[in-house]
């Protein structure tokens, strides 16, 4: 039953409480697994399997999105292409359309180039180049 502001319960458990309960008994068990060996080096593998693949996730992520900004400036760049045809037979108004799909154009295609810099960047730094 719901019980508040869209308070959810589980088993009589606040979700809030329920993901406490859940994070003390997740460090009680890291800390017992630190007290070995066996289990300091478990640990640490699996920590630095886990920043691998972060690091590995937050690269796939800058190039995906370096994709769709790019994608979407072409996008802008064909309705620029289409927009400067009506202005040039004399269809269109006024240039200001023309100056949209320009101005959309140039900043999507910075933040799609600009995200693929950085992906480069955080390649150099991580190698120690």
């Amino acid at each position: 039953m719901a019980t508040g502001y869209g308070e959810r319960r589980i088993h009589g458990l606040a979700i809030g409480q329920l993901a406490g309960k859940i994070r003390l008994v997740f460090r009680a068990a890291v800390e017992l697994l630190e007290r070995s060996r066996m289990g300091s080096a478990v640990l640490a593998a699996i920590r630095a399997t886990t920043h691998s693949f972060g690091r590995v996730l937050h690269q796939l992520w800058l190039e995906v999105t370096g994709f769709m900004f790019l994608a979407i400036a072409a996008m802008g760049a064909m309705a620029g292409v289409r927009e400067y045809g009506k202005y040039q037979s004399g269809h269109a108004a006024g240039p200001g359309r023309l100056a949209l799909a320009v101005c959309f154009t140039v900043s999507f295609a910075w933040f799609g180039v600009s995200s693929f810099w950085r992906v480069k960047r955080k390649a150099k730094s991580e190698n120690g180049l």
